[in-house]
Order: C-alpha cells, then structure tokens, then sequence
C-alpha cells in the first residue's frame, strides 16, 4: 500500500492544492480518502505509484500554474473546504473555476480580507504562528473603550491557558479600535474583549502581512507579482530567524546537560464512575444551517486587479 518512505498523505493533498493539512487530516478520519482503494490512517504515507482518492475521485498533482487570490470575505461564509455538510462555504461562494482553499480562517461572525491558494507549500510557512506574520483588524465593541482597556489589549490578556503577545493597539472612535495580531489563536480578538468585559459587534480584517484590503465585500482580486514576491521573502525570512532560535535553544539545552522531556498524557480530573456503573454516552453537538447569506452581484472576477 503506502511507502513508509514517502510523502505523509495530508502534506501530499496539501501540497497539490486538494485542501489544507487541517483538512486532508479530517477527510481521512472521516474515512474519505483511500490509498489504492484502502483507507488509511491519520500520518500515513504515499509513494510514487500509489493512487490516491477523495470521495472516490482520484486526485493528481495539477499542471496548472500557482493561484494566490485576495478576498473580502462577507459576514456568514464559512471559511472550509466542506462543500458537502456547509451551505455557506467560502469555495461555493466564489464559485472559481480551479481547485482552490483558504490560507487560515476567519469567523464565520466576522469579515474581511482573505487569502485563498492552490499552493500548499506557502499556506503551511504563512500560518506557522512562530513567523509573527501581521494581521491587521478594525474592531467595534458594545462599550466605551477607555486607556486602559487599551493597554491590557496592547500588553496581553490571558486566554486558552495562555497570555496573548504583546500587540499594536489604537483607539480609533468611542466605540472602535485597531489591533495588529501575530498570533492565531481561536477567536482572539473576541475572547480578549471578552475577558475585560466587552463585546465585539464587528471586526474586520483589513491586511494580511503588505497586503491590504482594497475590494469590496463579496469580491475577489488576484494578488500582484511584486505582492507574491514579497510574501515569499518574507515567510523565508522569518522561517531562518525560527530555524535560527531553535537552533540556538538545542545547543543551550546540550551544553546544560538538558534532556527534553517526554509529552505526558494529561491528567483526569472527572469524576470516577461508581463500581459497575456504564459511563454515560457523550452528546453529540447539533449545528443549524442558516439561510445563506445574498451573494453580491458583482463578485467574482469583477475584483479589482
């Protein structure tokens, strides 16, 4: 079947423009995707001559040349590759004519610029969160902002067990600000206004990295040559400084004598079920597709170029 030697299977859908890492890996839990007409497991790898299926269909490398699209992403589109199980996905609602899929994601609650590609190899250095790519966002909350709702925003809030990066924060209005994020954690920008008591009513992305939005919403441009060249040198830059840092903290571990500590499982803190009691089956979360949101008339290729 797979060759122990070769391509792990989620980099290789990845790296033809199929869908993203995160994707490949639930199709193939979700048991669609086969090797040579088998199904495999999370990790496993393909060689040359290996036939690989999505859904039944085989997939291939494509000839095509790279695509890398900017995208004013509407309030209600899903950023997934799920057609099947998502009405409001962001591929139908581009409707482009060759295979593409989001670099990262955007709530479904928020809008604004994105990026789609059928490049693996880039999506995968843009979204190390160790690069501190810049994103940029314009946000409205339900409250007054006041200075120091300012300087905890701008100097971490803790979040998912963790403090969030120090970051550019600027009072814009009353009731707005602007915030520059090098992470990516899960609903950031929502769960810090959250924890110092406030509401987000609307945030927007406007750049990703040196490029800017500049397209309505619902529409869609390709990116320059001169802005894919720029991107490229810089996930290559930052990509020597990580390798270089990491580099750095071995070579400290090894003249300390430092081992690196196996990963240990995480510890139980759930009740211990009485003796002979069956553990209760776990409920399953139901999700409601809403209606979809109107589709701009002039989406599409009508993007600025």
């Amino acid at each position: 079947m797979a060759d122990s030697y070769g391509t792990r299977i989620n980099k290789y859908l990845s790296e033809i423009g199929h869908c993203s890492r995160r994707e490949a890996d639930k199709l193939i839990e979700q048991g669609r995707v086969t090797i040579n007409n088998k199904i495999p497991e999370v990790g496993a790898k393909i060689g040359r001559r290996d036939k690989v299926r999505v859904d039944g269909h085989l997939v291939s490398a494509p000839e095509e040349a790279p695509i890398y699209l900017a995208f004013n992403k509407p309030v209600g589109i899903v950023c997934t590759t799920d057609t099947k199980t998502e009405l409001d996905n962001i591929i139908d609602y581009i409707n482009y004519p060759s295979r593409i899929f989001p670099i990262g994601r955007l709530d479904k609650a928020s809008e604004g610029l994105i990026f789609l590609t059928n490049d693996g190899d880039i999506v995968n250095k843009i979204l190390r969160a160790r690069n501190n790519h810049e994103k940029e966002y314009e946000v409205s909350v339900d409250k007054t902002i006041t200075p120091e709702f300012i300087s905890k925003m701008a100097n971490g809030v803790p979040i998912l067990g963790e403090t969030t990066k120090k970051c550019k924060v600027e009072k814009t209005g009353n009731f707005s600000f602007s915030i520059v994020l090098t992470q990516g954690l899960n609903r950031q920008i929502r769960r810090m206004c959250e924890f110092l008591g406030y509401e987000v009513k609307r945030l927007k992305r406007v750049r990703i990295m040196n490029v800017k939005l500049d397209v309505p919403v619902g529409n869609w441009r390709e990116l320059t040559d001169e802005e894919i060249t720029k991107i490229n040198n810089l996930v290559e830059h930052s990509a020597k400084i990580s390798h270089k840092k990491t580099a750095q903290k071995e070579e400290e571990s090894s003249s300390k004598g430092i081992k690196a500590k196996p990963k240990s499982k995480k510890p139980y803190f759930g009740k211990k079920p009485a003796p002979g009691a069956k553990p209760k089956p776990g409920s399953r979360s139901r999700s409601t597709a809403g209606k979809s949101p109107k589709k701009p008339s002039s989406k599409g290729r009508r993007g600025a170029r």
